[in-house]
């Protein structure tokens, strides 16, 4: 029933209705978490929300979200545009949904490198810190709810992160979610400012942030590609999150670079990638957006036919959207690929 319903909606929706606003959506719990990690003095924040009066743990019904290189989960996954995140959407349909923050981003705690000079220390939070602290999340998660499985969803670097766990560990991992999948890159990777040597972590603007974002969009698109005010919202949210960032001018949001040393090492033309999908053993989903110059759709349809045991995957490309199409007009199309491919029963 959930699936008729999501399908007859057109899917260039600009605007979703709010869950609280369809008839039949249940009303939402949220808990936030701190998870403690092997590390002293770091801790990985959790958001939660599902339904208040849920259904009993699935694994095809819980779902864990990683964002991507530089923006943290909490303020792209759960918000509120238009009255509804995407979070809230998959919650509204009976899910049991979670974000983290990894790290250095978001509200998670910051590794103590990030209390000094950046070019005081090396890159921090590379891919395998990063899939550790995902493990972590992950265990929560699954003892917390008595699962022995759970489905993961990857945006950008954390498609390679989310990939890299479900490789690793088949048995944990109902279905994978990449949206925006990061592959081999067609030139040099970017490395430290100027050609230089990289510091601990990174600092960006807003004004480059939406610079980066209109990256690829045809000029006479651009002015209608993200609603008003949507992506003044984002910014404030999420840089909110850096207080020492804040009190820079203009204000900065740090970022660990541990990603750009990933691209060097792993993602560079001619290197060995952080994961192999042939490992991959649950189903899998690539989406992604014709406009999208981060992580190009050459890239996904290069993943594609290396999911060799991978049963029901399945690749989507969506219309008129960039590398961040999950906060643009055209947001309705990406939800509701996510959406059937989660609901689908595999055989």
């Amino acid at each position: 029933m959930h699936r008729r319903a999501l399908l007859s909606a057109p899917l260039a929706t600009p605007l979703l209705l709010p869950v609280a606003a369809e008839a039949q959506a249940p009303t939402l719990t949220t808990e936030e978490i701190m998870v403690p990690t092997k590390d002293a003095g770091i801790e990985l924040f959790l958001r939660n929300k599902r339904p208040e009066k849920a259904e009993p743990a699935r694994p095809d019904r819980t779902l864990l979200f990683v964002h991507g290189a530089t923006y943290p989960a909490s303020t792209t996954f759960d918000l509120p545009l238009g009255g509804l995140s995407w979070m809230d959407y998959i919650a509204g349909r009976g899910f049991d949904v979670w974000c983290l923050d990894l790290r250095g981003y978001g509200r998670s705690s910051r590794p103590p490198e990030m209390a000094k000079p950046a070019a005081e220390s090396p890159p921090i939070e590379r891919g395998e810190q990063a899939v550790a602290d995902i493990a972590t999340a992950a265990e929560f998660i699954r003892q917390r709810r008595g699962l022995p499985k759970i489905t993961v969803m990857g945006w950008s670097w954390g498609t390679s992160l989310m990939a890299r766990y479900a490789a690793d560990n088949p048995a944990l991992v109902e279905r994978v979610v990449l949206y925006a999948p990061l592959w081999t890159l067609q030139g040099p990777p970017p490395i430290g400012p100027n050609g230089g040597t990289l510091g601990a972590y990174r600092t960006v603007t807003q004004a480059a942030a939406k610079q980066r974002w209109l990256n690829g969009v045809p000029a006479e698109k651009a002015a209608a590609l993200i609603p008003p005010g949507w992506f003044e919202h984002w910014a404030g949210v999420t840089w909110a999150t850096d207080p020492e960032g804040q009190r820079q001018s203009p204000p900065v949001l740090r970022a660990p670079n541990g990603v750009l040393q990933d691209l060097a090492d792993y993602w560079a033309p001619g290197k060995e990638p952080f994961y192999d999908p042939a490992k991959i053993r649950a189903p899998v989903l690539l989406v992604v957006a014709e406009w999208d110059r981060d992580t190009p759709p050459a890239m996904a349809t290069t993943i594609f036919p290396l999911l060799t045991a991978s049963p029901g995957k399945r690749l989507v490309m969506l219309a008129e959207g960039t590398h961040s199409i999950a906060m643009e007009r055209n947001r309705g199309a990406l939800f509701q690929a996510v959406q059937v491919f989660l609901e689908e029963a595999m055989g």
